[in-house]
Parts: C-alpha cells; sequence; structure tokens
C-alpha cells in the first residue's frame, strides 16, 4: 500500500505528465533498447516509429497517477493491457527492467525538476502498479489454452480481397475453442532481419473444425511497407510452419437483449465477421446493424460470407460504405442509420476508430455500449 504522502506528490506530478508524458516515454524506449536489445524480439518496432507505443504508455503512466488513490478504476485498461502482455509472453522478470529505464528517464527529461522525492515516489507507486499487472497477467497464463509460442502448420491461404488474406493453420494437438474477437500471436524472423518479429492478427472465425483462421492486410509499400505483413503474404505458403501463442485478448461479444450493432472499417473486418457468425449462431433472432467501411469493392473482405451470414439472421440490415465516391462515417451517419440504446461493438484503424468513437460520443452514445478494439495500442486512443 502507498502512504497518503507518496499518492500526494504522484498527483501532483499529473500536469507534469500531461505536458512531458510522451517525451518521457520515447526517452524511456530508447534508453531501455540501447541497455537491453533482446527487448527489441518482443516490442513492434513499426508502433515505435509511428509514436503510437509511447503515446500509449504515457496515457497508462498518466492514468495511474489520477487514479492512484484508487487502482482499481483503471482495472478495465491493465486487463486489455494484460492480454496483449501475456500473448508476447512479457514476464514478471521484465518489470524491473521497465521502472529502471521509466525512472531514468523522468530524470533525463525532467532534470531538476525530478527531486528525490519526486523519483522516490514514482519508484513506490512503480512497484505497486507493476505488481497489478504481474499478478492480473499470471492468472492469465494460468488460464491460456496453451502455454509459450507452439508451432501450426499453414494448411489453407487464400486472398478474400485485393489486399487482405485469410490463413488457415492446425497444430498436432487439439484446438481449443475461440471466442470471436480474440486474437492469435505471430512469431517470425523475415529473411535479413536482425530480431524476431511478433503481431497480433484477428481470429476470423470461431469454427475451428478445419483450423485457426485469422487474415492479414498486406500493410503499406517502400520504405513504410509492413515487415511481417508483407513476409506473410510472399514468403509463407502452404506447408510452412508459424509459431503462435494461446488465443487472447477482451474484445468479446457479449449475449445481450439489445440491439447488436458492428461497425469496422478496412481489415477491421476480421474479428467483427466472427462476432457476426457467434451471433447468427447462437441467437439468430438478435436485430442486428451491419456496418462496413473500405475503400472500394476490391478492398471489401469477406463480402461474400458476410452476406450470407446476414441471411441466417432473422433481422439485419447491412450498410456498406466505398469511401472511393462516398463521405466516410460521421455524426450524420451514425444518427440516420445507428439505432440509440445498442451495443457498438467496433475495430478498424487508429483513425477510423478515433472518427467514429467522435461521431459515436456527439450523437449521444452511451459509453457503456460501445466496445472497440483499433489495430494498434488502445491507449494511444483511450480518455484517462
Amino acid at each position: 500500500m502507498l502512504d497518503q504522502q507518496t499518492k500526494d506528490i504522484i498527483k501532483a506530478t499529473i500536469p507534469v505528465l500531461e505536458q512531458h508524458g510522451t517525451t518521457i516515454t520515447q526517452t524511456f524506449y530508447k534508453n531501455m533498447f540501447a541497455a537491453h536489445p533482446e527487448l527489441l524480439n518482443v516490442f513492434n518496432k513499426t508502433n515505435q516509429k509511428q509514436g503510437r507505443q509511447p503515446m500509449a504508455l504515457a496515457s497508462t503512466v498518466l492514468a495511474a497517477a489520477k487514479h492512484i488513490d484508487n487502482l482499481g478504476d483503471i482495472l478495465p485498461h491493465v486487463m486489455q493491457i494484460g492480454h496483449k502482455h501475456r500473448a508476447l509472453e512479457i514476464k514478471a522478470e521484465h518489470y524491473p527492467i521497465v521502472g529502471e529505464n521509466l525512472l531514468i528517464a523522468i530524470k533525463e527529461v525532467l532534470g531538476e525538476a525530478a527531486t528525490p522525492e519526486i523519483i522516490d515516489a514514482w519508484a513506490k507507486a512503480y512497484g505497486v502498479i507493476a505488481d497489478v499487472f504481474i499478478q492480473v497477467e499470471q492468472a492469465m497464463y494460468d488460464k491460456a489454452a496453451w502455454q509459450g509460442f507452439k508451432p501450426f502448420k499453414v494448411v489453407n491461404k487464400r486472398p478474400v480481397s485485393d489486399n487482405i488474406v485469410e490463413f488457415t493453420v492446425t497444430s498436432d494437438f487439439p484446438l481449443p475453442k475461440v471466442e470471436a474477437g480474440q486474437y492469435i500471436t505471430v512469431r517470425v524472423q523475415p529473411k535479413g532481419e536482425e530480431n524476431l518479429s511478433l503481431r497480433h492478427y484477428s481470429i476470423c472465425s470461431v469454427d475451428t473444425s478445419n483450423g485457426l483462421k485469422f487474415a492479414v492486410k498486406r500493410e503499406g509499400v517502400g520504405e513504410r511497407k509492413g515487415l511481417v505483413s508483407h513476409y506473410l503474404h510472399d514468403e509463407i505458403q502452404v506447408g510452412d510452419t508459424l509459431e503462435f501463442t494461446a488465443p487472447a485478448g477482451d474484445f468479446l461479444l457479449v449475449e445481450s437483449d439489445k440491439p447488436l450493432v458492428l461497425v469496422s472499417g478496412g481489415v477491421g473486418i476480421t474479428p467483427v465477421v466472427a462476432m457476426l457468425e457467434q451471433q447468427v449462431k447462437q441467437n439468430p433472432a438478435r436485430p442486428i446493424h451491419w456496418v462496413h467501411s473500405c475503400f472500394n469493392e476490391k478492398n471489401h473482405a469477406f463480402k461474400a460470407e458476410v452476406e450470407t451470414l446476414l441471411a441466417k439472421a432473422q433481422n439485419a440490415v447491412a450498410h456498406i460504405v466505398y469511401t472511393e465516391n462516398a463521405p466516410r462515417i460521421d455524426v450524420n451517419f451514425v444518427k440516420q442509420h445507428l439505432p440509440q440504446g445498442s451495443d457498438v461493438y467496433l475495430c478498424g484503424s487508429i483513425g477510423f476508430m478515433e472518427d467514429v468513437l467522435a461521431a459515436l460520443k456527439e450523437s449521444g452514445w452511451a459509453e457503456s455500449d460501445v466496445h472497440f478494439e483499433p489495430f494498434g495500442p488502445k491507449m494511444s486512443v483511450v480518455s484517462v
């Protein structure tokens, strides 16, 4: 437990964190990777380059400071991050490394303003916060369908749009039941790369009778091309072996009496199509509003599969937005097409998520009715 003096010091640093938080976390990652280059085998370097991971960590630290009197308030954030950590094989022994380098970064960025009292208070607070994460993540390790990375054989690879490929993989052990919204984490080492690369990919079907299915979008071109997505598209073929950790994630479909609104942008359709599949299987009578946005029909993944599933639903409405010749989803679209009082499940890119979340908020949507998963660190789009 933290004493009141320590809590007061932490709360007094909130304005500093609001102003300098991202600079502190950028410095933290730079220092930590210099001292522990082996951690480059775990962290997503693309998120580092684009600034998403430092921003997400800064939001997490700020949330902890704002809720230091009752850290239970940030438990939903802890759970979401914990799923990512478990999937990436982050262990208890990593936390002292993070704590040491975080304190160094605070000193480096704040200079003389980082008094011994402030550093001591944050050292104590970090210890308490780290213990919460460690306990939550250990419970997730204990419940995981399997431990560590396991080999899977690619048994099918098929294009589902002009830039998205669906992979089906099988293992030599019985596959667990998966839930719509979960993801699996692949570990690869593309040719010429010094480090391993880990990426999360959403499971796109709850039917595992023929194997686990996940989809990958070919991201970017030239210097901005996605290292792992291009490797999977270009190099991995049927018969090859890939390594995965067990399914993870808390973006899960919950059965309810409320109408269901499923909103996806681009490759964000992958977990949402699994939700549609699960909902139609469990309760086809539930009213469903299906909304999908992408650039054009060539980019439209799982089009035929979704049409088949919607035909099985007893009360379904579909809205398809091709932004090549139509406006993006905005507050007017939300007010016109989405019924208030529904449960909303939303997935897509960071930019897509920010736009739709803002439209829902402006339309008066209750925060508790909106469930979302961005393709990127979630804490980078969360208000704390």
